[in-house]
């Protein structure tokens, strides 16, 4: 059978070649009738997509070898959906599962050990336009690439590793959280009703989670497919189109968290006019945005314009957010996000895969000014940190989710239909500007106000104060 092969199995860019050969096909328009028929992988529901490229197209037995897919090459294959917009756009469809994670062996594995490591260091990535209930053998395949993951990312990438394992270790496998890494996640897998694992130092049961890459770094990969102007894409040898904040050589001394945290160190305490002198920061051009353009100086050393749009920050959904707190405690302002896209908002009928699970998921850089004499405007860098939102909090934002998409469907967009601040549910809507004629596309087709998703400033000031509390008992 192997003489039959019209690629090489020890070679990767063989496969890769090979594979160029579904771009633009489905697998039933590439595979001849007989061999679907004569395969258990056939049926609507049976077997993964992957599975079935593996099987149909390339020919390589499925086996239980837990390695990679084609174990001979040291190279795992994986499928990837894609949404195409209306203006004919492809867009990232869902984090990338990479492996099952297994809580009593993972404990015993060091990064370079793991099988997430063995697996996913190399991989065929197979890029498909996702089409709700439509056959597998029917999905059309838009990009073939073969992914190596960066050096700098895989040190990223094993920091989050260690995070993640760590966490398992003391037991806490139960309280794991995408929002506990950068780039790699420990996300939720399987069906609701599905038994709970156990875990090796604790009584308590764990749901099913995968490692995963987020869906942040995926969008990063199909961007760079995107700028190659290529179906079939390579990356062995990349660069990066946006700014970088840190440097190999610095991820190979601290994690990325430590580094742009101690970046602030210097300046906690600080008056907010003397860390612009110090960091060459024109306030008088600037008044509403001076405390986020110190932020920003701070946290990128001069390396970047904007850190949230930075390669570490893009890669792994991080958000920079700046928090004034008056001196009497309170804080005036709400936190705006993006605004909410009703298209993907309609289209997306699970709350994990949704733009505000990633979003609120995601991990957050707060840097705090606190203002020392009420009513005197001397603020000072008082503390910053990374934050990640709490599950029981998650929870209240899946409900916030719900709301914001029954409105939607229904096409009631407008402002007396959403949750308000004075609801205190820690989430509302509202417009960003009070400019009305600023319109957004609804799935109805027709044309709606924008509005964005918010954090009601009550939220944020219990937020500041819970590390308040935690900063008295350290």
């Amino acid at each position: 059978m192997e003489n039959k092969l019209e690629y090489d199995r020890t070679s990767i860019m063989s496969i890769f070649a090979y594979s160029q050969k579904l771009i633009g096909h489905t697998l039933r328009e590439i595979v001849d009738e007989d061999t679907i028929a004569a395969s258990s992988l056939q049926g609507q529901g049976k077997g993964g997509l992957e599975h079935m490229i593996e099987s149909l197209f390339f020919k390589y037995p499925i086996n239980s070898d837990p390695g990679p897919d084609f174990k001979e090459a040291g190279l795992e294959l994986k499928g990837t959906g894609l949404k195409e917009l209306k203006s004919g756009e492809y867009q990232i469809k869902e984090r990338l599962v990479c492996d099952m994670i297994d809580y009593m062996k993972v404990v015993d594995e060091t990064f370079e050990t793991s099988l997430f490591y063995i697996k996913s260091r190399i991989m065929l990535l197979i890029f498909y336009l996702y089409k709700k209930g439509v056959n597998k053998l029917d999905l059309k395949f838009i990009y073939t690439v073969l992914w190596k993951l960066p050096e700098k990312d895989l040190l990223i990438i094993r920091h989050d590793f260690e995070t993640i394992v760590n966490k398992i270790r003391r037991g806490e496998a139960h309280l794991l959280s995408e929002g506990d890494t950068e780039y790699l996640g420990a996300c939720r897998k399987g069906q609701k009703g599905d038994k709970p694992r156990k875990q090796p130092f604790s009584q308590i049961l764990a749901p099913k989670r995968a490692f995963s890459l987020k869906p942040a770094y995926m969008r990063t990969v199909l961007n760079f497919i995107k700028s190659q102007g290529s179906s079939a894409v390579c990356n062995f040898e990349i660069g990066t189109d946006h700014e970088e904040l840190v440097s190999v050589d610095d991820l190979r001394s601290n994690s990325f968290e430590e580094i742009i945290l101690d970046r602030f160190d210097e300046f906690l305490g600080r008056s907010y006019h003397d860390i612009a002198q110090n960091k060459g920061v024109n306030l008088s051009n600037n008044p509403k945005s001076k405390f986020a353009l110190i932020a920003n100086a701070i946290a990128s050393s001069e390396k970047c314009a904007n850190v949230n749009r930075s390669e570490e920050f893009l890669k792994a959904g991080l958000t920079m957010k700046t928090i004034r707190v008056s001196a009497n405690g309170k804080i005036k302002e709400a936190m705006s996000f993006e605004n909410i896209d009703y298209l993907e908002v309609a289209e997306c009928d699970s709350w994990i895969d949704s733009r505000l699970y990633e979003l609120f998921s995601s991990r957050f850089l707060f840097v705090i000014f606190k203002e020392q004499t009420f009513g005197a405007e001397d603020y000072i860098l008082s503390d910053v940190f990374f934050w990640t939102m709490p599950k029981e909090d998650l929870n209240g934002a899946e409900l916030y989710w719900n709301h914001i998409r029954e409105v939607v469907l229904a096409n009631k967009i407008s402002a007396e239909n959403w949750w308000k601040a004075k609801d205190r549910k820690k989430f509302h809507v509202r417009p960003k500007a009070l400019k009305k004629t600023d319109l957004a596309p609804t799935p109805q087709g027709g044309y709606a106000e924008k509005f964005c998703y918010w954090f009601n400033n009550d939220y944020v000031r219990d937020i500041v104060n819970k590390r308040n509390i935690e900063n008295e008992h350290k």
